[in-house]
């Protein structure tokens, strides 16, 4: 089972790596707990999560594969030599690799053909372009077999796409963020003046509140560390020691500070300026404020930028003089995620994009009118050949009708005051009026 710090594939590959020995301070750390299962993989995010997962496992149970790795550089996995080492992998590896690669293939088809189904019924152009990128970490041109190609793409897509991903959620928060404020803005427009005022002087009040918290000390810092030394681990923070501390939050014990254990040592931070209890705190600002601290120390200690903080990156940092003597820390607040100029475009494109949907409105409700009247039209059609099948029904039932009142006698062959005609030889008996 792969722990957190192994999300992405050339985390995953280093992973496989032995960690090494732990040094522990007993008088201070509580002895392990034996046979305890790993973490859970932490889910990447990327669209192929399952399909990375399950190659780099099956990759990871080859000798050959396993040995190559521990003496192949990083730079060299990311620029795609390791993937040359597949060649010398087992057969049952390759076999496996090959349907692994098959059932991803099949599963980006599916899914495009349902995109490519829905982009239809809305009658919305298809993005050739965006579609084939859902292929980029394999070769798709050869869907049946598992090839060097296939592995190379792998590590590159993934080693590009994850160190985009920070990129992206920025660029999701700031979205967010103007897309708040428009909003407030547009609520505005729908009040009287007295309201209006009331709402602004509620939101500055909500703004001054949540700018008064207490200091918030620079993520990684020794004092930052302390306080987390302190307070959640009940030590004293006299006497801090960044190894024992390593340990203790080193959650995994691989050696190595992931990005996930890293945010975690903020938590004190951050609790001094969000509370979920509080109107004026944004949950949402919270997380980008954790990824903002995360990506800060891992700018300044993770130095062979493998997304990992190992032991001796940690201990080298808390000797250097920003950890002990750090900037301050600003907060969200203090650097806005977008200027005015921004909004204004951002608003812009929110008012071509309302345009654009009214007349995708509009003509829709065109084509629902359009298509009712010829529903009526239909109708009408449908009720005239029903009354004309009546009609028709209605002359066959007469024209079999008609042979019998043929051999109904006149009422001149019937005697006065008699019911019943008379015979046609009566008939010659009777006289001729003059």
């Amino acid at each position: 089972m792969w722990g957190p710090s192994h999300f992405c594939l050339i985390m995953c590959l280093w992973a496989c790596l032995d960690a090494l020995p732990v040094a522990v301070d007993k008088t201070k750390v509580s002895p392990p707990v034996e046979d305890v299962e790993p973490p859970e993989s932490v889910d990447t995010g990327l669209h192929y999560d399952r399909y990375l997962r399950e190659v780099i496992d099956f990759l990871e149970k080859d000798p050959h594969f396993r040995e190559k790795l521990h003496n192949t550089d990083m730079e060299d996995i990311k620029q795609g030599k390791l993937a040359k080492e597949l060649d010398f992998v087992s057969h049952h590896v390759r076999t496996k690799l090959d349907e692994l690669k098959r059932q991803e293939v099949n599963r980006l088809r599916t899914l495009i053909k349902v995109k490519q189904d829905m982009n239809g019924e809305k009658g919305m152009t298809v993005d050739h372009k965006a579609l084939l990128k859902q292929f980029e970490h394999l070769n798709h041109m050869n869907p049946y077999t598992f090839e060097v190609e296939d592995l190379d793409r792998l590590i590159k897509s993934a080693t590009n796409d994850l160190e985009n991903f920070d990129k992206e959620r920025h660029e999701d928060f700031k979205k967010y963020e103007m897309t708040k404020e428009h909003e407030r803005k547009e609520h505005l427009k729908t009040l009287d003046e007295e309201a209006r005022q009331k709402e602004e002087e509620h939101y500055e009040e909500m703004k001054k509140k949540h700018a008064d918290h207490p200091k918030i000390n620079h993520p990684g810092s020794q004092d930052q560390l302390k306080e987390v030394w302190e307070d959640a681990d009940g030590l004293d923070p006299n006497e801090f020691d960044p190894k024992t501390f390593f340990n203790l939050h080193d959650t995994n014990g691989d050696g190595y500070f992931d990005e996930q254990e890293l945010e975690a040592l903020f938590t004190k931070e951050l609790e001094k300026v969000y509370d979920p209890t509080h109107e004026e705190d944004d949950m949402m600002e919270m997380e980008e404020e954790r990824l903002r601290m995360r990506e800060h120390v891992m700018n300044e200690v993770d130095t062979n930028r493998d997304r990992l903080v190992s032991r001796d990156e940690f201990i080298t940092a808390t000797n250097r003089k920003e950890f002990l003597e750090p900037d301050g820390w600003e907060t969200l607040e203090q650097n806005p995620m977008y200027t005015e100029e921004e909004l204004r475009e951002f608003e812009q494109h929110l008012a071509l994009e309302e345009q654009d949907l009214n007349l995708r409105s509009n003509e829709l409700l065109k084509q629902r009118e359009e298509l009712e009247r010829q529903q009526e039209q239909l109708n009408a059609q449908k009720m005239e050949l029903q009354q004309a099948v009546e009609h028709m029904e209605r002359l066959k039932t007469q024209k079999t009708e008609s042979p019998v009142q043929d051999n109904v006698p006149f009422a001149a062959e019937m005697l006065p005051g008699d019911s019943q005609p008379l015979s046609h030889g009566h008939q010659q008996d009777l006289p001729a009026h003059s």
